[in-house]
């Protein structure tokens, strides 16, 4: 939802529709979210069984930027289909989402118990914050607040006309 809101709060300033921007965002998330946390995760054994734990693959911030913007590929291809192969407001769009995706899904985990990579000395270090627990309900609530704000901003912040729909 954090992600939603940032996408859509920004990319409300390139395109005309709110719905339109929260439909590319969406996607976008949803995409590049997925792909951050399915290539950046294995699986180690401990006492307590299988743990999920992040691998600099994907979880450092110019990785994150490259996944984002590899994950709104389709996205893009199928706004270049609908709207031309021209680079436009809505294809604008989707490459600033994917742009944008990565590094959104870093500053959330940037506050986790184990954070993201950093390149400290040609190694990889982890670098936390807050090292609050990745399923604190109290923390992911107040993510998906700040998200609900974002749109709410996007929403009415911006001059969307009744009549200017993309679909």
């Amino acid at each position: 939802m954090f992600s939603v809101g940032l996408l859509v709060l920004v990319t409300s300033f390139i395109v005309s529709s709110f719905y339109f921007s929260l439909l590319v965002s969406s996607f976008i998330s949803v995409l590049g979210n997925s792909v951050i946390d399915k290539l950046g995760h294995r699986e180690v054994l401990t006492r307590r069984g299988q743990v999920p734990v992040r691998t600099p693959l994907t979880h450092t911030l110019p990785r994150s930027v490259f996944w984002g913007l590899i994950a709104s590929i389709p996205v893009i291809i199928l706004l270049s289909l609908l709207y031309g192969i021209v680079f436009n407001a809505e294809i604008f769009t989707a490459l600033i989402g994917g742009i944008l995706v990565g590094p959104s899904h870093m500053l959330l985990d940037v506050f986790t118990e184990r954070g993201i990579y950093v390149k400290r000395n040609g190694k990889w270090r982890r670098f936390a914050l807050a090292h609050f627990s990745y399923d604190n309900p109290l923390v992911n609530g107040l993510a998906i607040l700040l998200g609900v704000i974002m749109l709410l901003a996007a929403l009415y912040l911006h001059n969307y006309h009744y009549y200017n729909y993309y679909f």
